[in-house]
């Protein structure tokens, strides 16, 4: 879990970083180092997620603190320019122009010479699932085509650190799921990744290393499971369903660790509360084989990480 000391194969590193906006904190006093691999960073609209991207991509400046990125300062330093790419989250295309003319462009704003520019945007359109239309101009590309050419801009000068932000909004399952796969492509090729989303199912199926972050703050940091451990002393909520409901209600009720039950007659169902879910789950063997209670369904919705997120931001 995170800890405030500095990580010695940290790629990316906020020490003790703050940025305001006139009274506004978009940051306050970050303290983070982020390792190689995928990380997801977590947190709802307005948590400051997109400050935190603008400010280790070199393009706001710290308010307080330092950032850096490969050991560089992030801040006013073209050449990390050129090992880094980002994915934005807002379309910002010269609409115009095709597919090819605009990854192109970026990658000669990156320091390529045409002529390898035009040879390495052909190569990652390809990459991204866009070989077929990268000659179509950028204003008839659908959502989820934007998004692959947005995904080629930032991937086409072969950076070593990568920044997406909301990669996967506004596709549809099939192009999601294709999209998850270039990402994590691109870790396996050695990539240090830093995703930010307000999706935590997508997250959760590129990544269990996050950064959840909320107010300009650092909520947790860690893996998901981790995280999960950090909120034990917090009711944890199990549905059972059951035919013998208002007997298994009566059994359960006892335990010592339960602290509440609820009826809901609707579906058959009991929302239990308790602080120890492991030795609660232990029991329920015995209900069914030794009482001759039925449980015929068991599940809880505590154990997603959107339940440990809203927990985590709202303490």
């Amino acid at each position: 879990m995170n800890d405030q000391r500095p990580e010695p194969n940290a790629i990316i590193r906020f020490e003790g970083a703050s940025k305001w906006y006139g009274n506004v904190i978009g940051l306050n006093k970050l303290d983070l180092s982020i390792p190689s691999g995928i990380t997801g960073l977590l947190g709802p609209n307005g948590a400051g997620k997109s400050t935190f991207l603008q400010l280790a991509t070199g393009q706001l400046r710290p308010s307080q603190g330092r950032v850096t990125v490969l050991g560089q300062t992030a801040w006013n330093n073209p050449a990390l320019g050129r090992q880094i790419g980002l994915c934005p989250e807002q379309d910002a295309f010269y609409e115009w122009m095709t597919g090819r003319q605009f990854v192109a462009f970026c990658a000669q704003l990156s320091g390529m010479n045409p002529r390898a520019a035009r040879s390495a945007a052909e190569a990652v359109l390809d990459r991204v699932g866009l070989a077929a239309s990268m000659n179509r101009p950028i204003k008839g590309y659908s959502k989820g085509m934007r998004q692959r050419t947005k995904l080629a801009q930032a991937l086409v000068h072969d950076p070593q650190v990568l920044f997406l932000d909301e990669p996967l909004t506004g596709t549809d399952p099939v192009v999601r799921h294709e999209l998850i796969q270039i990402i994590r492509q691109a870790a396996a090729d050695g990539r240090t990744i830093v995703l930010s989303s307000h999706v935590l199912y997508e997250v959760e199926a590129i990544t269990s290393h996050v950064v959840l972050i909320n107010h300009g703050r650092l909520v947790a940091e860690g893996d998901t499971r981790e995280i999960r451990d950090l909120i034990d002393t917090h009711p944890h909520r199990i549905v059972l369903k059951s035919t013998t409901l208002r007997s298994l209600a009566t059994r359960l009720v006892a335990f010592p660790d339960v602290l509440g039950i609820q009826l809901r007659q609707n579906d058959g169902s009991i929302l239990v509360e308790t602080h120890q879910p492991d030795a609660f789950y232990e029991r329920l063997p015995s209900l069914c084989l030794d009482e001759g209670l039925t449980i015929d369904e068991l599940y809880s919705d505590d154990d997603s990480l959107e339940a440990v997120f809203k927990y985590l931001v709202a303490s």
